[in-house]
């Protein structure tokens, strides 16, 4: 007997994010959480402990921040999950929230950096291009840097004297480039790698007149970190013998990076002195960090949780840092690591099995989307939901992926999801040949990249699964292509080698409705109508192309973007899929 109300108060469970913190105002924090069944922004003083929500829409807000003095809030406001609109910033103590900057028509994000006089750095993303934009108090937004390829804001630096832009204008927005300008536009200097290497501010050193910024690059075939000076024309490689891919952020002093060590899908952290090169370790649970950040005294904070433990913010003392209101959400079982040969090399699949139950299991492929992401031991309410349910739950890290060096993630340029499907299938055949999965009750699922996956695998490998879950698909990819925001349109042509004119025989061989006529499983496609990434007009394309054929399958449409916000509607989108799989495999 399934116990509906245990899964469902997983996703229930009241959550919020790490607090981020004002650097001048350290008492004043902010966070998303999920409490009031939709997330949104909350404020939280440390000082007095009074925590209050700031935002509150129908369909949720996720993007926020608060400036350097403590004194504002900026939130991105879109319509019902398009991505499309405006920041707008509201007093921390709360009032009545406005425009931040009155002069800046709506248009789709690109990054925003604060200063602390009031200076904000608003990256925009139209159909006229990319734009960087210089907004002072009391003053018309200025254009700063303007260009038809994909381009965001990077850092500001302490002084509010250096401005670091990523762009693309060399035509590949997978690799992107660096340049860093001063208020007037003036260029001091560019980082840039090469073809297929790129480079990635992550931050000016948080001391006023100083000019490194922190820089992720790929120059071994993997995530590792430089300090650059674009003033004093120095770079420093910081090389650290850990496996894995490496990320990293200041200590409040700058003399000292937070490293991010990512291997193997799951997280530790470390300090490391550039005074003296010494690494040490910040002790942290086996499993995944959702985020972490230095107080001014030094302490770590971080976000953590495994796949059998729900998520907690600690620091590093040991201390819980904040619990959200109400029960916490049930636990799961852990998550145990496959290692399968591939037709590009071994493949990493993470598996989760009902405890108590008989092989062979009727098996999920829960495919991830991106595809710059990955899968890893984190707390996840929706694989937790299916082995609740009695299903195995196999979660694969295929070529594309995240995690396991650029020539794994970058293998799929060219030939764009045939790639990944070939390590998913090594991963189902080998599920099958050791008795885990039940070859009569497969189901291929994902939302996003994996939703394109799951179209394209029960296309171009009907034989191969019995029921397909398709979440915010791509279904026509140039259908798709024409709809999308820009900045993915970019993306693309990166991914492909071009746009549908120039590589057409690419995109008709990636796209999914190319195979429709060739699907067998019954389909479920739960589309989002104000999607940018995924936009419904192609979905509708290959919903129809089904219905011609005769073809079994449902949709769930709901009025949100790529996903939704809020709580129950993520409950009713779960409860939709898992009894379409079961009807299909007589389970129900």
């Amino acid at each position: 007997m399934v116990d509906d109300e245990r899964w469902k108060a997983r996703f229930r469970a009241a959550r919020i994010s790490l607090p981020r913190w004002a650097r001048d105002a350290p008492n004043r924090s902010i966070y998303r959480s999920n409490a009031t069944g939709t997330w949104e922004i909350y404020t939280w003083d440390r000082g007095t402990g009074e925590q209050r929500q700031t935002t509150d829409r129908p369909n949720g807000t996720w993007m926020g921040t608060v400036d350097p003095t403590g004194e504002w809030v900026w939130w991105f406001a879109d319509t019902d999950g398009d991505e499309f609109g405006v920041w707008r910033r509201v007093p921390f103590g709360g009032g009545e929230d406005a425009p931040a900057v009155p002069g800046l028509e709506p248009s789709y994000p690109a990054g925003l950096s604060l200063g602390a006089s009031g200076l904000a750095v608003v990256g925009r993303t139209g159909e006229d291009g990319n734009t960087v934009h210089l907004c002072r108090p009391g003053a018309a937004p200025e254009v700063l840097y303007h260009h038809a390829e994909d381009a965001h804001v990077a850092a500001l630096s302490r002084d509010e004297s250096l401005i670091a832009i990523g762009h693309s204008e060399h035509g590949d927005s997978r690799h992107m480039a660096l340049r860093v300008v001063r208020p007037d536009g003036s260029a001091v200097a560019d980082l840039w790698d090469g073809p297929g290497k790129g480079v990635y501010g992550m931050g000016f050193a948080p001391v006023a007149g100083d000019t490194r910024l922190l820089v992720g690059h790929e120059r071994r075939g993997r995530d590792e970190i430089l300090v650059w000076d674009p003033v004093a024309g120095t770079e420093r490689e910081i090389v650290l013998d850990l496996p894995g891919e490496i990320g990293a952020g200041w200590y409040p002093d700058g003399s000292a990076l937070l490293i991010s060590h990512n291997h193997e899908a799951r997280d530790e952290l470390y300090r490391h002195d550039l005074g003296d090169g010494s690494l040490t370790r910040v002790e942290t649970p086996r499993g995944v960090i959702g985020g972490a950040d230095v107080r001014p005294d030094g302490t770590v904070e971080f976000s953590w949780s495994s796949a059998a433990e729900p998520p907690v913010i600690r620091s590093a003392s040991g201390a819980v840092v904040l619990t959200p209101p109400g029960p916490p959400a049930p636990p799961s079982v852990p998550v145990g690591d496959a290692w399968v040969d591939g037709p590009g090399g071994r493949i990493h699949a993470l598996v989760s099995k009902p405890e108590g139950g008989e092989r062979p299991f009727p098996t999920v492929f829960d495919v991830h989307g991106g595809p710059t992401a990955q899968d890893d031991d984190s707390f996840a309410p929706a694989a937790a939901a299916w082995v609740d349910h009695g299903f195995a739950v196999v979660r694969v890290n295929y070529r594309g992926s995240t995690g396991y060096g650029s020539q794994w993630r970058d293998a799929i340029e060219g030939r764009v999801g045939l790639t990944e499907l070939e390590d998913v299938k090594a991963v189902r055949d080998w599920a099958v040949a050791t008795g885990l999965a039940d070859p009569d009750r497969l189901v291929l699922t994902g939302g996003s990249w994996g939703g394109f996956l799951t179209l394209l695998g029960i296309g171009t490998q009907p034989e191969d699964w019995s029921v397909g879950v398709a979440s915010v698909p791509v279904a026509d990819y140039v259908a798709a292509y024409e709809d999308e925001m820009e900045g993915l349109q970019a993306f693309d042509r990166s991914l492909f080698g071009g746009s549908p004119e120039e590589v057409p025989d690419r995109y008709r061989e990636s796209s999914p409705i190319t195979y429709v006529e060739k699907v067998k499983a019954p389909v479920l496609i739960l589309a989002g109508e104000n999607d940018p990434r995924c936009p419904i007009r192609q979905i509708d394309n290959y919903l129809a192309r089904l219905g011609e054929l005769g073809l079994p399958h449902e949709t769930y449409r709901y009025d949100a973007g790529h996903g939704s916000l809020v709580v129950e509607e993520r409950i009713k989108q779960m409860s939709a899929e898992m009894d379409f799989a079961r009807k299909h495999l007589g389970m129900a």
